[in-house]
């Protein structure tokens, strides 16, 4: 599938924006998400590839959120480093139209300063410490993206994680959640938990090519 562009697809505001950056077309799992209501609030989970462009849906979903002026988003990550790395990045692209902050730190803190941003990244064990200290702010919080939403699965971390989806879904009633991940072994039956859309594609920008090691030589398939 070929790269569509933004024309008819993605609201001006937004628009504009990724022009700036140099985006003039989407990528295939881009449209899909698009056409799957990204931008009429529904709840999506998108499993395609590494560099397909998952991560663009969601800044475009927060993007919808923060030029609606509805209220905040909050971006989970797996790991304070990748966190870090998200708000570098972030900050890069959108400091100059959004507040977005990062919150990794006390555990033991309500964060009450992030009431004022409208993007907040953080870990999943972060903010179920925030959920637990009843911060009086994730009521203001209208779209969650959760990246890695595979790890769900994951002995350590898929507890905390379900559970502060559980709870954020019943206390937030307007919360659109967006779900992004590679590899997940079930996309169907985690698209229903969540009364997602799902979005699956296998384009990716660099082909795959599977192959065996024996000997010293790679017999690819």
């Amino acid at each position: 599938m070929a790269a569509a562009g933004l024309q008819d697809l993605v609201p001006e505001r937004i628009a504009e924006v990724m022009q700036k950056q140099g985006i003039t077309r989407l990528m295939p799992a881009q449209e899909k998400a698009v056409r799957a209501g990204l931008f009429s609030g529904k709840n999506l989970l998108v499993c395609t590839p590494t560099a397909s462009g998952k991560t663009l849906v969601a800044e475009m979903a927060m993007l919808d959120t923060f030029f609606s002026g509805e209220g905040m988003s909050v971006y989970i990550v797996p790991l304070k480093a990748l966190a870090s790395e998200k708000h570098k990045q972030f900050t890069e692209k959108y400091g100059g139209i959004a507040r977005i902050a990062l919150s990794i730190g006390d555990i033991d803190s309500s964060e009450s300063r992030l009431s004022r941003y409208d993007i907040v990244i953080t870990t999943s064990e972060k903010l179920d410490s925030l959920i637990r200290h009843k911060t009086p702010w994730l009521s203001s919080v209208r779209t969650m993206v959760v990246d890695e939403i595979h790890l769900l699965n994951d002995p350590a971390r898929g507890p905390t994680l379900e559970i502060l989806i559980t709870v954020l879904r019943k206390v937030i009633p307007r919360l659109r959640i967006v779900g992004l991940s590679a590899t997940i072994g079930n996309p169907k039956e985690l698209a229903d938990w969540l009364g997602a859309e799902l979005v699956v594609d296998s384009w990716r920008p660099i082909p795959l090519h599977k192959g065996v090691y024996h000997d010293g030589k790679i017999e690819f398939h």
